[in-house]
């Protein structure tokens, strides 16, 4: 109560607002992830470069992302599956570089039922010691400092 987020999005959209309802969809508003979203009122454009300026310049305080994998030390893999193909990285290393407060958002487990939550990350890491907070649907954790492992908070 009393907090006002307002998201951005890494592509060059401050201000944006929730997935439009269907049939209001507009081809030329998207996140970074290509899915149609909405412009709350303000809302302003700007080029990726100066996106990633104020994400790089420390002038957004979280930044919220997936991951395939999370280590208990923070160590994150996102990009990369040994074997397939890629068709880049996209943003995240900017994002997990920031001076940000980072949280993860992710499915606890993968396809086959192993967790992604991992004493050590086996996919290249995207960032090392860099999530903050973890976010699955069994659980919310803290990475405790000096990557002393993490902490279950509900």
């Amino acid at each position: 109560e009393g907090v006002r987020i307002t998201l951005q999005s890494e592509n060059g959209m401050l201000g944006v607002g929730p997935f439009p309802a269907r049939g209001a969809e507009d081809a030329d508003l998207v996140n970074a992830g290509k899915q149609t979203v909405t412009a709350l009122d303000g809302a302003s454009y700007f080029s990726a470069d100066a996106s990633f300026g104020m994400i790089r310049g420390g002038h957004c305080g979280v930044t919220i992302l997936g991951s395939m994998q999370v280590a208990q030390n923070g160590d994150m893999a996102s990009y990369l599956i040994p074997g397939k193909l890629v068709k880049g990285m996209g943003g995240a290393m900017d994002l997990v570089s920031s001076p940000a407060r980072v949280l993860v958002t992710m499915e606890h487990c993968d396809r086959q039922g192993r967790s992604k939550v991992l004493r050590h990350c086996t996919l290249p890491l995207t960032g090392a010691r860099v999530v903050s907070t973890l976010i699955t649907e069994m659980g919310v954790f803290d990475v405790l400092p000096d990557g002393a492992g993490l902490q279950l908070l509900e």
